[in-house]
């Protein structure tokens, strides 16, 4: 006979943030156990609310599967003695597994006996097993833990109740002074204290008194509520889905419904409309032929009761925030540029590498050579949009709502007379705002986001702030993707190498303390964020290091060589030249006098000279095809070379008794596999055909 089972963890109200990866984890944690346990069921689901995170298992089985194990001991010449006794290591070994030496038998492996035992082992009830989710609940991890009280679980929030349920009878256990039970609890506000007589019926329990236990449920329900709200009122909702998502574990039972302020409040920045009601009161913009109405929809945790005295209430706390906002538009609107670029050397932007001031000034310097060496005819625009990059930082508008830094840069600059290519691209510079957000889409704007981000780079990990596990303050990762993202996007000739190496003279030219490392670590650190993005391109990794271990160089350059790569990998009729050149590269550390010309004189065969000119004969063309990114060309180039390789290879002694000779034939090899890791590392591919 099969139960179902019930276990909920009731809470203060979580943090919207923490709920999904919560849930996820209670979920994926039961049916591991559950799998280990060897407790068969029918199916495992989650819920969660701001209140609450839950599993239901259903069909659980009344006891664990039984098994017959073999198990393992030691060899039998230790497990024997001269005599053909056992010894006292058998004897312990089957002892500790419940067994006599009777129960040996004895398995040959890999040319060695080695005795065994089988044991049988009985099933546990599934009763007895189910207080272990006690560990369970108590691994659950969330973004921030903290002490709550005296007790000594570290948790998001304080646990209130638990319910856990086994069939109709309570599973035993106590979790922070907290005893399991077969009650749970309803709304907030509009319910109270409920008794679940069996596990199947929480979930129409819970929606029968104000509680929609399944996320995505009430994602729906508040989906369609919007969308009776549009067609009612002939406006537009435009729907964040991170917006949608917070907002569904903001609530357990959601009702919109629409709010309004004064149309002078429209004179304000769109962004500054939009995040005052998204991000600061989690309300929805509305639109009416893409144009915001002076409207907005929030979505009440409750029905609809006296739901005119709830709009009054957001409308009034709105309405405060916009006029703050109004406030301080106007007010910045008095000042100038200057003023606030003065306010920026007074503030610190990281102990160790100085104030704001400081670093626009490294930033303009990074930004001018950029622009130099790709050649920019907006040299002007970009030095004089990394000048006043950062003066928004003191508005008192970005003061206030400070996801609007850069937003705001690009409209008091325009306001103050800024050229347009200026102005946008200080917004543009902080973009990727995530790894995968939206690039910058000017060439000014690029510029200047590359330029911020590596001196941030540069600077932290120069003086020891290195990302480390999950631990990332300065958002290093997610700007190095940015910087190869945009150059890969602007297809700039640029290598990672010579942007380090030059970002690094300046910080030292600024008076910084560069650890001598830096230059390593912050190759390295690119690399990894290199193999990141390849990765996310379906680039495997043996191929990705062959690209980039050597050098990682033009980013957009070593991309398309590694799908050039990946093709060949998987191209039966590349292994002859994949094979030649992998054998060329295998000989490369023989080679001990790197500055030894070929001696086409000291040719004994017919092959080392047609080898030789071979490769004299496709230096110039293969750097061309190199200079032009002609990367598919320049493979072909090297694979032309195969047949030439091979014979070398079938009719000369490389290693020759003959020093010179074998000096020049190593020669031979050392020009060709400098050709060859231009490319990349063939040698670290795991070739499909040698399989």
């Amino acid at each position: 006979m099969t139960q179902d089972v019930l276990i909920e963890i009731g809470l203060e109200e979580l943090p919207a943030r923490f709920i999904d990866d919560a849930e996820a984890q209670f979920l994926d944690r039961t049916i591991k156990w559950l799998d280990e346990q060897r407790i068969s069921y029918a199916s495992a689901v989650s819920f969660s609310t701001p209140r609450r995170l839950t599993v239901l298992i259903e069909e659980a089985a009344e006891s664990q599967a039984s098994i017959e194990e073999e198990a393992k001991g030691p060899a039998l010449k230790i497990a024997k003695d001269e005599q053909d006794n056992w010894t006292k290591a058998a004897e312990g070994f089957t002892r500790g597994q419940g067994k006599t030496t009777d129960d040996i038998y004895i398995k040959e492996v890999k040319g060695t006996s080695y005795i065994y035992v089988k044991k049988y082992i009985e099933g546990k009830s599934v009763q007895s097993l189910l207080p272990e989710f006690k560990d369970i609940i108590e691994s659950i991890t969330f973004g921030k833990n903290m002490r709550w009280a005296n007790e000594t679980l570290r948790y998001a929030r304080p646990i209130r109740w638990l319910t856990a349920l086994y069939g109709n009878e309570v599973i035993p256990f106590e979790i922070a002074h907290v005893k399991t039970s077969n009650f749970t609890y309803g709304h907030r506000f509009l319910s109270g204290k409920l008794t679940i007589d069996e596990p199947k019926q929480y979930e129409q329990l819970l929606k029968d008194n104000y509680v929609i236990a399944d996320a995505k449920k009430r994602e729906d329900k508040i989906v369609k509520q919007l969308e009776a709200l549009q067609e009612k009122n002939e406006f537009q909702i435009p729907v964040d889905k991170d917006l949608l998502n917070e907002v569904r574990n903001l609530v357990e039972y959601p009702t919109a419904f629409v709010g309004s302020f004064s149309t002078s409040f429209l004179a304000l920045p769109n962004e500054v409309l939009i995040t005052s009601m998204a991000e600061h009161q989690r309300y929805f913009p509305v639109e009416r032929n893409g144009e915001l109405l002076p409207k907005f929809v929030g979505v009440r945790n409750g029905d609809d009761y006296e739901l005119e005295t709830v709009i009054r209430g957001n409308e009034k706390v709105l309405r405060a925030r916009l006029a703050d906002a109004e406030f301080f538009f106007e007010e910045d609107k008095k000042l100038s540029i200057d003023f606030f670029q003065e306010k920026l050397t007074r503030v610190v932007f990281q102990e160790k590498l100085g104030t704001y001031s400081e670093k626009v000034n490294r930033v303009k310097t990074i930004a001018k050579h950029l622009a130099e060496e790709l050649s920019l005819k907006e040299l002007k625009e970009v030095e004089r949009a990394a000048e006043i990059s950062k003066f928004d930082l003191m508005t008192n508008m970005v003061n206030e709502f400070t996801e609007l830094q850069g937003v705001m840069g690009e409209k008091y600059a325009a306001y103050f007379g800024e050229a347009k290519e200026v102005s946008q691209a200080i917004r543009e510079h902080y973009l990727p705002k995530q790894s995968h957000g939206e690039l910058p889409v000017t060439t000014v704007g690029a510029v200047l986001s590359i330029a911020d981000k590596i001196d941030t780079i540069a600077g932290c990990i120069s003086v020891g702030l290195i990302p480390s596990g999950s631990q990332d303050p300065y958002g290093l990762r997610r700007q190095a993707t940015g910087i190869l993202r945009i150059l890969k996007d602007q297809n700039w000739d640029v290598t990672i190498e010579s942007v380090i190496e030059y970002t690094l003279s300046v910080l030292k030219d600024a008076g910084l303390t560069i650890n001598t490392s830096s230059k390593d670590d912050l190759l390295a650190f690119f690399v990894s964020r290199a193999e990141y993005l390849m990765r996310e391109e379906n680039i495997e990794a043996d191929i990705i290091h062959a690209v980039v271990d050597n050098q990682l160089g033009i980013f957009h350059v070593a991309v398309e060589k590694a799908h050039v790569l990946a093709a060949k990998k998987a191209d039966d009729h590349f292994k002859t030249s994949q094979e030649a050149l992998v054998r060329v590269l295998n000989l490369e550390n023989k080679v001990e006098d790197t500055d030894h010309k070929v001696n086409p004189s000291l040719f004994q065969t017919e092959s080392e000279k047609v080898l030789y000119e071979s490769v004299e004969a496709v230096k110039s063309t293969y750097a061309e095809y190199l200079e032009a990114q002609k990367s598919e060309e320049a493979l072909r180039l090297l694979a032309g070379l195969a047949d030439d390789i091979h014979a070398f290879f079938d009719h000369n002694m490389i290693m020759d008794d003959n020093e010179e000779v074998r000096k020049n034939r190593l020669s031979i090899i050392r020009e060709l596999s400098v050709l060859i890791l231009q490319y990349a590392d063939l040698r670290k591919i795991a070739w499909k055909q040698h399989a």
